[in-house]
């Protein structure tokens, strides 16, 4: 029979590494429940101003919680996460960091936004700019093959920090096993963010998960795999869209200059600082790949949803 286990909230690491001995084993069907920290590792809190940054402990940022080994799972096989449910832990932060982020060198100095998330399914960033509330855990993955300390970001094959948003409750995420046991581990939660987290900060929070691992035997897969239960954006895909584009030979340059122009935009039509602009683009707004089949130039679009702004 199936079982639930409740992950030990002081177990963390902030590595990849395969020497980590698991915290957890458990069989294919089983769940677990997590609480994970904030990426900073509780180093920002509810009462944290901007100089806060200055002093991070970059040691310390990313504590994954893990890791947790999953009975029979050998290299070839695929383990499958299906997030049964994700709540946040009432507050979060948003911020620049020097030197980070699709823009940094147009916002080189750091700013801090601490969130509220007590109202339920929406936080404020003005009184008439409601973010929704969808959280998502921005690292799940199981452990390289051969990793000795591997830094948790960037991601890789494995999943890792993917900061894949449409990782929501009721989706199922596929990872292809690369050691004995799989190695599983998660942290780095979001309450909101928009495809790209732009600013390489969504809104991090603490979260409480409730996780279900199902072990496919022989199934190999090359990199993650997903499928979600419903639209890719289910609390304004009904409503008007503001699209702002990039164009030319490269992709990343695209990016930064259809945020740009959506920087602009917000700035302009809205009144927002050009710092409250950026975090809201990393926050709600979604890149996209528009085209990138026509003569080696390439379209991104970045996609703002109006609902978000009271009376849209």
């Amino acid at each position: 029979m199936a079982a639930t286990h409740y992950f030990p909230s002081d177990e963390v690491h902030f590595t990849w590494d395969a020497g980590n001995a698991p915290v957890l084993t458990v069989d294919s069907g089983d769940t677990v429940v997590v609480h994970t920290r904030d990426v900073s590792d509780n180093q920002i809190g509810p009462d944290s101003t901007v100089d806060v940054i200055a002093g991070l402990d970059w040691d310390r940022v990313y504590p994954l919680a893990g890791p947790i080994a999953v009975n029979g799972a050998q290299p070839g096989d695929t383990l499958a996460i299906e997030v049964l449910d994700l709540h946040t832990q009432g507050w979060g932060w948003t911020a620049i960091l020097p030197g980070l982020g699709l823009l940094a060198d147009d916002f080189p100095d750091p700013y801090l936004r601490i969130f509220d998330l007590t109202a339920g399914d929406v936080t404020y960033l003005r009184e008439d700019i409601a973010i929704p509330i969808e959280p998502f855990l921005g690292t799940m993955g199981v452990c390289p093959e051969g990793a000795s300390a591997q830094p948790v970001m960037p991601p890789g094959k494995f999943g890792g920090n993917m900061d894949t948003r449409q990782l929501t409750r009721g989706t199922t995420l596929y990872l292809p096993v690369q050691v004995a046991g799989a190695l599983f581990s998660c942290g780095d939660a979001h309450g909101a963010q928009g495809d790209g987290e732009v600013c390489v900060t969504g809104l991090e929070s603490p979260m409480y998960g409730a996780l279900r691992f199902t072990l496919h035997k022989d199934r190999p897969i090359a990199a993650p795999q997903y499928l979600t239960s419903g639209p890719l954006a289910p609390r304004v895909a009904d409503g008007p869209w503001y699209g702002t584009t990039g164009v030319g030979p490269d992709l990343f340059v695209g990016a930064q200059e259809a945020v740009r122009a959506m920087v602009d935009h917000l700035a302009s039509d809205y009144g927002l600082s050009p710092e409250d602009a950026y975090l809201l683009c990393s926050l709600c707004v979604d890149l996209r790949i528009s085209e990138i089949v026509d003569a080696g130039q390439y379209v991104v679009s970045a996609l703002l949803p109006l609902q978000i702004f009271a009376g849209a």
